[in-house]
């Protein structure tokens, strides 16, 4: 069985926050989000990391993260392209925004030949979530018919900001544990004592339970979902360019979806209880800042991770 490789998508930089957010320190001693992420998969195993980026940022990309990695754990880029479109498909005159996280993770077709996790690069996840992943992938391959297929979920309250709003796919768990439907909630919000979400731009508010399990984004997969995530976007393409040449996206929750609905993959939901936090504002910042100085006075991290 082929070891797990950790993929971190990094190509959508900066869109909500003004600039290539990844890379900005979070520590006094110049570590990045990204630095913890890497740190904790490491200590659970995983021996190559994928980042996906835009052409333009490699060089940034580079020196704020990738060559100081290189020593600990092996890097590969790959770049997510606009106009990696499928034959007779052309870029809409205007369209700057990436097709979506699920064309990010077609980016590395090629470049990946076995299980891997996907997470995003601005978030932080803690080091169970690395753990859980890496062991359900080591122990679990498709079957038959079937893909066998994990993400790993948060509490609804564990991953909100005092600042704005967030998107997160809420997820709906069957008895054994497997997700059974995930609904892709584009705007939700604190709002008194918990949280709520709009899909009418605030003209109504719908409640929703902070113990909800979310996605943030953490997902193990097999090698099939590249094949499943080719074959599905023309498709995506003839459906959505007409409706949104500009904005829409191939989100990859969406894909995992359909082959949930169509009986042909299983989604394992390992739930994290460590809270999850990230600079989706510029006004997050701070408590991001204080929470990892917490973490580091618990002895859960050394104050230089590389050294």
């Amino acid at each position: 069985m082929k070891k797990p490789v950790l993929v971190v998508m990094a190509a959508g930089m900066g869109s909500r926050y003004g600039g290539l957010k990844q890379i900005d320190p979070v520590d006094k001693e110049g570590h990045i989000i990204m630095d913890f992420s890497i740190f904790d998969a490491v200590k659970a195993g995983f021996e190559k990391v994928v980042f996906i980026i835009k052409k333009e940022n490699e060089q940034d990309f580079r020196a704020a993260i990738g060559d100081r990695l290189s020593e600990k754990i092996k890097v590969s880029y790959v770049f997510q392209e606009l106009t990696n479109l499928p034959e007779g498909y052309v870029v809409p005159e205007r369209r700057v925004k990436p097709w979506g996280t699920g064309h990010a993770i077609m980016s590395c077709m090629g470049e990946i030949d076995g299980p891997f996790v996907v997470i995003n690069a601005d978030d932080f996840y803690g080091s169970h979530a690395f753990q859980v992943a890496y062991d359900y992938l080591t122990t679990h391959q498709d079957e038959e018919g079937i893909y066998r297929y994990m993400m790993v979920g948060y509490r609804l309250e564990n991953t909100l900001t005092d600042n704005g709003h967030v998107a997160r796919g809420v997820c709906e768990i069957d008895a054994q544990g497997y997700l059974a439907d995930i609904h892709e909630r584009t705007h939700i919000e604190k709002r008194g004592n918990g949280a709520a979400y709009t899909e009418d731009e605030g003209k109504t508010w719908i409640p929703i339970s902070g113990d909800a399990t979310v996605s943030m984004n953490m997902w193990g997969f097999s090698e099939s979902i590249l094949g499943e995530l080719q074959s599905r976007f023309s498709v995506f393409l003839e459906e959505n360019l007409k409706k949104n040449p500009l904005k829409c996206e191939y989100f990859l929750p969406f894909v995992v979806d359909e082959l949930l609905k169509e009986g042909r993959a299983t989604v394992a939901v390992e739930k994290s209880q460590d809270k999850w936090f990230g600079v989706t504002y510029k006004e997050d910042k701070p408590m991001v800042m204080a929470a990892i100085q917490n973490l580091k006075d618990q002895g859960v991290y050394p104050a230089h991770l590389w050294k």
